[in-house]
C-alpha cells in the first residue's frame, strides 16, 4: 500500500466526513437563529402569563374563554417554534422521502420569521404549485435556511425578500427561487461564492464574520440530490438563487 492509499480517505470515511459538515453548517445555522427565537419565546412567555392573570381574575364567562384562547394560541405558537428548531437541528435521516416542498418552506419561514422581522425583512411567498419531490427534507430545509439568511444579511437596512415554488412538468423538476433586494454581489465574486471559505459577509458588531461555508454546501446537498443551483445579481438592487431539483431519480419509488 502506498503512502497516497494511506491518507486518502476511503468512501465511508468521505460520506461520514461529509455527514459532519452537513451537520456542523445545519448547527451554525441554529445558532444564528437562537438570540432572535430566545426573544419571541420571551414575548410568548409574557402574553401566556398577562392572559392567564386576565382569565383568573374575570368575571365574565366570554372574557375567560378569551384568555383561554390566548393562551392556547401562544402555546402551540411556542410548540411550532420549538419543534421547528428540534428537526431542524437533528434531522439526519439520509434517505429520501416523498416531500411537498412548499411546506418545508412554510416550517424554514416559521424559524426565522422572527429574525426577519427584527432586522425589517418583508417576506412574500409565491407557491404556483405544490410539488412533491423525492428529497432529503432535513437538507432541503439546510438550503432554504442558508438561503434565506444570506438574504437577510444582504438587506442590512431591510427590505424584501421574495420565496417562489413551482415546478416543470415537462422536465419533471422543481424549482425554488430565493430573491432579495439587497447589496447585489459584484460580477467578477459571482464564480467564487460557491467555493468552500468564500466569503463576502462582512463582520457583524461582534466581530463575526461568514464561515464561506453556507453555499458550497448548498451546492454540495443540491448535486447530491441530482439538482443544480445558479445566481443572478445585480449590484444595488438584488440577488435571485434558482435551485432547480428532479422531482424523482429513477431508484425512488414510483
Amino acid at each position: 500500500m502506498t503512502s497516497e492509499q494511506l491518507l486518502a480517505p476511503s468512501g465511508e470515511t468521505e460520506a461520514a466526513l461529509r455527514e459532519q459538515l452537513l451537520q456542523a453548517q445545519r448547527l451554525s445555522s441554529v445558532g444564528e437563529l437562537a438570540s432572535s427565537i430566545a426573544h419571541e419565546f420571551n414575548n410568548i412567555l409574557t402574553t401566556i402569563i398577562n392572559s392567564a392573570k386576565l382569565g383568573s381574575r374575570a368575571q365574565d364567562p366570554a372574557d375567560k374563554q378569551l384568555a383561554f384562547e390566548r393562551v392556547v394560541k401562544a402555546g402551540q405558537r411556542a410548540a411550532a417554534i420549538a419543534g421547528g428548531m428540534l428537526g431542524f437541528a437533528r434531522k439526519s435521516a439520509s434517505h429520501r422521502q416523498r416531500c411537498d416542498i412548499a411546506r418545508l418552506v412554510d416550517e424554514v419561514l416559521i424559524l426565522t420569521e422572527k429574525d426577519l422581522s427584527k432586522h425589517r425583512v418583508q417576506v412574500e411567498t409565491r407557491f404556483i404549485a405544490r410539488p412533491v419531490a423525492w428529497a432529503i427534507p432535513g437538507h432541503i430545509e439546510q438550503i432554504l435556511v442558508n438561503l434565506v439568511l444570506n438574504a437577510r444579511q444582504a438587506m442590512p437596512n431591510g427590505g424584501r425578500l421574495r420565496i417562489e415554488v413551482r415546478e416543470s412538468p415537462a422536465a419533471d423538476t422543481v424549482e425554488i427561487r430565493v430573491s432579495d433586494t439587497g447589496q447585489g454581489i459584484p460580477p467578477d465574486q459571482l464564480r467564487l461564492i460557491f467555493e468552500p471559505f468564500f466569503t463576502t459577509k462582512q463582520p457583524d458588531e461582534y466581530g463575526r464574520g461568514g464561515t464561506g461555508l453556507g453555499l458550497s454546501v448548498c451546492r454540495q446537498i443540491i448535486e447530491q440530490h441530482h439538482g443544480r443551483i445558479r445566481v443572478e445579481s445585480v449590484v444595488g438592487k438584488g440577488s435571485t438563487f434558482t435551485v432547480k431539483l428532479p422531482k424523482r431519480l429513477p431508484e425512488d419509488p414510483e
